[in-house]
């Protein structure tokens, strides 16, 4: 549905000044000027970079509209407080990203989705970020179980649909429909058109995923606006992966998540090979070479530190490096939509 033209909203500092910086997280910021006062650039292939998050880059895309997501192997929890690596984490959350938002256009859940371009990196297009984490839960883990005494794992009656505000520093508080409209981070119709497609994604990917024997118990989407001029649509943005997905094996329990790593329980690696593994998106030879301290070691090369706490990310001054080899370089430009 489209949403009526942009109005100038006034809105009390300083929270005003961090629904600006929520909302337009993926527009390009002023670019850092180097001692000449030429644009800092990637030296390796002269794109901008435009944003680094923690689990991602954002580079500018080869045409308007367009963005460069790049996939880190960074982890963080608990609002980065815990830091570390997991080693091919993002090649592999690239792959089930680019299947999962490929299967959900083709039942008509429009995304930023466009292609992907090699093994850690996707075009997708340009939108500006509603500053509102949407949290589809199934089954009580995590924060609502603590929250409301429940037991992990038992099954909720419904399905139930939360929503947090993007602030790392207040600590994505959890919020309501009324703050979403009382602080205009999204319009009535805007959050009516996120929540349908909220259940649509979760009745869609809860039957993926039971039928590779993997229980769907919650997941975070986040949508974005895609403009037209004054005019807007709500799509889908940024990743679904095991890294915003709790994911249990059916009949064993067994976490394939991200939760690995938030409650130290080792095989983050493996956990998310299995799931690109039944999603039929590994043979057995890559699931190999995905677990690149294993890799390095029998090439006898010198491993570094994986796993540990490392201190905020550095941004980079070239591209972080493709671990593996890459997939057939593709067309110049993306096909047209």
């Amino acid at each position: 549905m489209a949403t009526p033209p942009r109005a100038a909203g006034v809105l009390p500092c300083p929270l005003q000044a961090r629904i600006g910086h929520a909302q337009t997280m993926f527009s390009a910021p002023p670019t850092p000027q180097g001692p000449s006062g030429v644009a800092q650039e990637d030296r390796m292939t002269r794109r901008r970079q435009i944003y680094e998050g923690k689990a991602k880059i954002l580079y500018e895309g080869p045409e308007p509209g367009t963005i460069i997501q790049y996939f880190k192997d960074d982890a963080t929890a608990f609002n980065a407080q815990k830091k570390g690596t997991i080693s091919g984490k993002g090649v592999l959350n690239n792959r089930i990203s680019e299947h999962v938002f490929t299967l959900l256009g083709l039942i008509g859940i429009p995304t930023h989705f466009i292609r992907r371009l090699n093994m850690r990196e996707q075009l997708v297009r340009q939108v500006e970020i509603i500053p509102i984490e949407v949290v589809v839960r199934n089954v009580a883990a995590g924060s609502i179980a603590k929250r409301f005494g429940i037991e992990e794992g038992t099954m909720l009656p419904r399905t139930i649909i939360e929503y947090y505000y993007k602030d790392d520093a207040l600590g994505d508080p959890l919020v309501t429909d009324e703050h979403i409209a009382a602080f205009g981070w999204a319009s009535q119709d805007e959050m009516h058109d996120i929540a349908d497609m909220a259940i649509r994604v979760n009745d869609f990917m809860a039957g993926m995923f039971a039928g590779v024997g993997i229980r769907l118990v919650d997941f975070k989407l986040e949508f974005g606006r895609l403009y037209d001029g004054d005019f807007a649509r709500v799509i889908l943005a940024d990743e679904i992966s095991p890294d915003g997905c709790r994911l249990w094996d059916m009949k064993s329990g067994d976490k394939l998540d991200k939760d690995r790593f938030r409650r130290d329980l080792g095989g983050e690696v493996e956990a998310y090979q299995e799931v690109a593994r039944r999603l039929g998106l590994l043979t057995e030879d890559e699931s190999a070479v995905l677990d690149l301290d294993e890799h390095r070691k029998a090439r006898g090369q010198t491993v570094g530190p994986a796993g540990g706490k490392g201190g905020p990310t550095m941004v980079p001054t070239e591209a972080p490096p493709v671990t593996m080899v890459p997939d057939p370089p593709p067309p110049a430009t993306p096909p047209s939509t």
